[in-house]
């Protein structure tokens, strides 16, 4: 078993060159009291990767062997989707049992999606170190600046001390109560594992889906997806995080992600769409449970997820 202090920093997908934000993330780690050691693979390069596909492979194998409390991607980018026919699920999975939590998001969606799929392993969507951790503070615009939020309740879900989190909906759900697994992720990663042997087959689920830099017809389109392959129907309810950084196009003349929501809502009547939960690419970035039976209560416009 390790020690509830050990974190390690790797990169398994897209190449990172951002020193000074890894080095905040490693001093703001530390000050939380983890022992934190950066895998070599933060300074590898090839093409847009954090080295070449077997060299990522060896990464995420060598950080499962190392089995530290805290596995933290520095960020996403692309590649997981390359690695998923030769990781060694088994191996990933014994390194959860002794005790480690693989946290990202992102392209890091695939890994964690991977594992419930094909051995039931949970793991944590939240921060990652460059990406979150290593934003600096007083930056030029908010979105470069660290949120406290985002940190504390990372420690408390580390700690064993996350009961329970709540956000801002919108209105017409008052009253609902549902339970399942708590599963999902980045949309377009989501997407991309449909019709795979790694993509979780549940039902009765709570789904989370977040994206960025994709405008609401891509978004809607994926969405619509999901719901003629069937999978939003066989979820308790839909949880919309953060849908950002995307750019208007003067042919939308109103066309928003509003109506994208109202949408989907139609082909999927049945299944609750509830907007607002605080994950995905922006400062305010919770950690979630992924693969982790929860329960969701809506107080007029409050909606709480509970960890069982």
């Amino acid at each position: 078993m390790s020690s509830n202090k050990t974190l390690i920093i790797f990169a398994p997908a897209g190449v990172e060159t951002r020193r000074a934000h890894l080095q905040r993330a490693r001093r703001r780690l530390q000050r939380m009291g983890y022992e934190v050691n950066e895998d070599e693979s933060t300074r590898l390069r090839h093409q847009r990767f954090a080295g070449d596909d077997e060299s990522r492979l060896a990464t995420l194998h060598r950080v499962a062997h190392a089995a530290p409390s805290v596995a933290m991607a520095c960020r996403g980018g692309y590649g997981m989707t390359r690695l998923l026919d030769a990781l060694d699920w088994k191996l990933l999975t014994r390194s959860v049992e002794r005790g480690t939590r693989w946290m990202g998001y992102s392209d890091l969606t695939a890994l964690s999606l991977g594992l419930l799929a094909h051995t039931g392993a949970p793991t944590w969507h939240g921060p990652m170190a460059a990406e979150d951790f290593g934003r600096e503070r007083g930056g030029n615009a908010e979105t470069d600046e660290l949120n406290d939020i985002t940190c504390e309740t990372f420690e408390q879900a580390m700690g064993g001390e996350l009961e329970a989190m709540g956000f801002r909906t919108d209105s017409g759900h008052d009253g609902l109560s549902a339970k399942g697994t708590l599963w999902g992720g980045n949309l377009s990663m989501v997407c991309s594992l449909l019709g795979t042997r790694h993509m979780p087959r549940i039902k009765g689920g709570l789904l989370f889906l977040e994206d960025v830099g994709e405008h609401p017809y891509r978004v809607e389109r994926m969405m619509l997806q999901l719901a003629q392959a069937g999978v939003l129907a066989d979820q308790r309810a839909v949880l919309l995080g953060q849908f950002n950084a995307w750019k208007p196009s003067p042919l939308d003349r109103g066309y928003g992600l509003k109506q994208v929501w109202a949408r989907v809502a139609q082909d999927c009547p049945k299944t609750p769409l509830l907007t607002g939960l605080p994950v995905g690419h922006a400062p305010l970035n919770m950690a979630l449970p992924q693969g982790r039976r929860v329960t969701l209560q809506v107080d007029r416009r409050t909606a709480y997820l509970f960890l069982d």
